[in-house]
């Protein structure tokens, strides 16, 4: 046996390891896919829109199950996701629309269609696993690119132009109401100094302040892996809030939960898939004040969330959280 000392082990966080992909390059998986169609049950010959078209993975079983007299009406607010999209709607030879256009407009959409109502609708407030990679977007702290972050680029306010304009406190309430981030004060002044003397350009280097403004905590209690115990990062919850303001996130989430029900057909079902505590704190008041008032026959009682399968094989999934309302017939 060797008396020569054990060389020890040199520790790197878990956010400095090599990523595994959730999903393969040019993958993307639809979140909680059979609980959505169990959830608005479509059936041939209705009405059914998607609002975040996507990469058409609900999409495609929502014109398989209305085919083959019924319409498919998808909306997204990235002009990037029509084309591709497009083509896989095309295989299946059923009937569709696609629009280049944010959900909050449904209701001209559903004008220029020469349609009075929808019998089931659904909303994923969701991100594609492509879009996340895609380092052009600015959309990932893990991913060194330009701090972008729009959903269309070709128009609104970049991330990097909020970041160098904004005030102290109007950064720190976005940080703290958008993101959840509880030292969204300190990090929203280390931005501010900093933007001083070097304006904001790239991911990468809003991830290098936040990490020293803000350190990431470690939760030591026993019991797991302390990659298992690390805690949300702050980086993740601030470019999740940048994210959230430069796109209009909650202002047109509202905007689709106010004209839900002038759009639904009696007895139509809609399902929004949330990925935020602000987001789903919208839908489920919204959902039950429409319940209280007779709008909404019955809404689900609790959110539906990602069974454990679908968590390890899209961790993306893990945060998901299903509500759906039934409009009264």
């Amino acid at each position: 046996m060797s008396d020569e000392p054990k060389k020890k082990k040199k520790y790197r966080p878990y956010w400095r390891k090599k990523h595994r992909r959730s999903t393969r390059a040019g993958e993307h998986r639809p979140v909680l896919l059979a609980e959505v169609l169990a959830a608005l049950n479509p059936e041939p010959g209705q009405t059914a829109v998607d609002c975040t078209l996507g990469f058409a993975g609900h999409s495609v079983e929502l014109l398989k199950a209305v085919a083959p007299d019924g319409l498919l009406i998808a909306c997204d607010l990235d002009p990037g996701n029509l084309e591709p999209a497009r083509a896989k709607l095309e295989a299946l030879g059923g009937l569709f629309s696609l629009h280049h256009i944010n959900f909050a407009g449904l209701p001209q959409v559903l004008a220029m269609e020469g349609a009075t109502g929808v019998d089931t609708l659904l909303a994923d407030l969701g991100m594609s696993s492509m879009q996340v990679d895609d380092r052009d977007r600015g959309f990932s702290f893990l991913r060194d690119g330009p701090l972008d972050m729009r959903m269309d680029p070709t128009r609104g306010r970049t991330a990097a132009e909020l970041l160098n304009t904004l005030s102290a406190d109007d950064l720190a309430a976005c940080f703290r109401d958008l993101g959840d981030e509880p030292q969204a004060d300190l990090i929203a002044e280390a931005v501010v100094e900093r933007r001083g003397t070097q304006p904001f350009e790239r991911t990468g280097e809003l991830r290098e302040l936040i990490e020293a403004a803000a350190p990431v905590v470690i939760d030591r209690t026993p019991g797991a892996k302390t990659e298992r115990k690390q805690k949300l990062m702050p980086a993740a919850r601030v470019f999740q809030a940048l994210r959230i303001l430069v796109n209009r996130e909650l202002a047109n989430l509202q905007q689709l939960l106010r004209v839900l029900p002038q759009v639904l057909n009696p007895g139509g079902t809609a399902a929004i898939i949330s990925f935020h505590s602000g987001e789903d704190r919208l839908i489920k008041s919204a959902f039950r004040d429409g319940l209280r008032s007779g709008v909404y026959s019955s809404t689900a009682e609790r959110p539906v969330r990602p069974t454990m399968e679908e968590r390890q094989a899209n961790p993306r999934s893990r945060s998901a959280k299903l509500r759906w309302a039934k409009r009264v017939t």
